[in-house]
């Protein structure tokens, strides 16, 4: 197949892209800036402008560009550039793929499980109503963006992402540096589910979900035993072999942090990947411990 991606320079789109031309696909990716070599097509999303050249002859769309959650504090600045970094993306890609006199047959966009909200111990499935705060109302936002390409017969997938973890960046990479000193501990109670997924196994989600037909509308991605803070703080430090006895207190998460620390590190979401699962996925590492001992080798 021919699948065009946006974000091919992060950690998650490097690794898809990888393993799309390792199972013998080929990639076309969207890029920001001037493009190097055949297989790069420019597009800027806060201009409105995309190569429309870049979907000749695609079959499937994998839309993973947008702002980091988790690199500034969220100032009201910060948070309109995470929002308008994914809807307006999102728009400009779906009304550009609907215009097409051949449009793909499938577009993979992302979203998140901030989708669902704070929810405690609930068990948390595609069915599941959207929760309240910034994240959820930014993911709702975000897949209806999507609705031109929906309109158009396209199969549209999304993707709600759970905590990525690997070695190279994004969470882990951040907790690593304390826990390696024996700095590391749980946050606030620890009762907080998190919903986490190895770096392969996400890339290999997103390409089951983008070449087989079979499924739509919202799939969570994230494996299927989501841990608690205080368990994954445990299991964390016994495959690093450091003691983890240094809770951070909640009020020191939201000094700290402020709304993003609320949202990102003390909410709770218990997400289920039954749907996943029921459609013929199958993970490499299920279970926290494997993850983690292959992430960190």
């Amino acid at each position: 197949m021919k699948v065009a991606i946006t974000g091919s320079t992060g950690l998650v789109g490097k690794k898809i892209a990888s393993g799309l031309k390792s199972e013998g696909h080929q990639v076309v990716k969207l890029v920001r800036g001037n493009p190097h070599g055949t297989d790069e097509f420019s597009w800027d999303p806060n201009s409105d402008k995309i190569d429309a050249e870049a979907f000749d002859g695609v079959d499937a769309v994998i839309h993973l560009a947008g702002e980091n959650i988790a690199t500034k504090r969220w100032t009201s600045e910060q948070k309109e550039k995470i929002k308008e970094s994914r809807i307006k993306g999102t728009k400009l890609i779906a009304a550009t793929l609907a215009g097409l006199d051949k449009p793909p047959r499938t577009l993979v966009s992302t979203s998140a499980i901030g989708f669902y909200g704070d929810r405690g111990n609930e068990i948390l499935t595609e069915e599941s109503t959207s929760g309240a705060g910034f994240l959820a109302g930014v993911c709702r936002d975000w897949e209806g963006a999507t609705r031109t390409a929906e309109s158009k017969g396209i199969r549209v997938i999304h993707a709600r992402l759970g905590v990525v973890l690997s070695r190279e960046g994004g969470a882990l990479k951040m907790m690593l540096p304390p826990f390696m000193m024996g700095a590391g501990g749980p946050l606030g109670d620890g009762k907080q589910y998190m919903s986490w997924i190895d770096l392969d196994d996400t890339a290999k989600a997103f390409i089951y979900l983008a070449t087989r037909a079979g499924v739509d509308g919202p799939v969570n991605v994230v494996a299927p035993n989501p841990e608690t803070n205080a368990q994954f703080t445990k299991t964390l430090a016994k495959v690093i072999h450091r003691p983890a006895f240094f809770p951070v207190p909640t009020i020191g998460v939201k000094v700290l942090f402020g709304e993003m620390g609320e949202e990102l590190l003390l909410s709770s979401n218990r997400v289920s990947s039954s749907k996943l699962i029921k459609a013929g996925f199958q993970f490499t590492y299920p279970v926290l411990e494997s993850a983690l001992k292959h992430e960190l080798n």
